[in-house]
C-alpha cells in the first residue's frame, strides 16, 4: 500500500482492493441495491475519515468488513424505527376524521393563493410562523423596513383577494376591511 503519509494514495489503494469483497459482503445481507450501495458509501466514508486508525495490509480489509458490519447493523435499527414510526402514524390516521368542508375556509386557501410566492411567504412568517416584520426581514435578507412596506402592501392585497372571493372583510376586522378597499 501507499506510505502513510499520503492518506489520499493509501485510501485508493484500499479502495480498489477490497471494494469487490465489501460490495459482494453487503449485497448478500441487504435486499436492495440502493440499500448496499448506501451502506457501501458510508463504509468507505468511515474508512476515508478513519484512514488514519486503518491498520496496514490485510488487517484493512477485516477492519473494513468491521466498518460495514456495524453500518449495516444501523440500517436495520433505522428501518425498524422507520417501521414502528409508519405502524403509529397508519393507526393515528386511521381514526382521523377529516373536517367538514367549510366554503369560507376553501375561499380563504384560493385568496391565499392567487397571491405572487414573494407575499404568500411574507404573510406566512408573519402569520403562521409567528415571527416580526423586523424578523422576517432577516430571513428575506431585507431591511426592516422594507419587510414593512412589503407586509402592508401584501395584506392589501390579500385583503383584495379575500373582498374577489366574495369574503366579508367585516368578519376579519376593522384592519382588514380598511386594507381592502385600498390600492397598492
Amino acid at each position: 500500500m501507499g506510505p502513510p503519509d499520503d492518506p489520499r494514495k493509501r485510501f485508493e489503494e484500499i479502495y480498489m482492493a477490497y471494494y469487490p469483497a465489501l460490495m459482494a459482503y453487503v449485497r448478500r445481507r441487504v435486499d436492495a441495491p440502493d440499500d448496499a450501495a448506501d451502506a457501501l458509501a458510508e463504509t468507505f466514508l468511515t474508512a476515508w475519515r478513519r484512514i488514519d486508525q486503518m491498520p496496514p495490509g490485510q488487517e484493512a480489509r477485516l477492519w473494513l468488513y468491521g466498518v460495514a458490519r456495524k453500518v449495516l447493523a444501523g440500517g436495520r435499527r433505522n428501518a425498524r424505527r422507520q417501521e414502528g414510526l409508519a405502524v403509529r402514524l397508519r393507526a393515528e390516521l386511521a381514526t382521523w376524521t377529516a373536517p367538514p368542508p367549510d366554503p369560507e375556509l376553501d375561499a380563504v386557501r384560493q385568496a391565499f393563493g392567487r397571491l405572487k410566492d414573494d407575499d404568500r411567504e411574507l404573510l406566512s412568517l408573519v402569520g403562521w410562523e409567528g415571527l416580526s416584520a423586523s424578523q422576517a426581514a432577516t430571513v428575506l435578507g431585507c431591511s426592516p423596513g422594507t419587510a414593512r412596506i412589503r407586509l402592508h402592501r401584501a395584506r392589501k392585497r390579500l385583503a383584495r383577494e379575500l373582498g374577489a372571493g366574495g369574503l366579508d372583510l367585516s368578519r376579519y376586522g376593522s384592519r382588514a376591511a380598511a386594507l381592502g378597499g385600498g390600492r397598492s
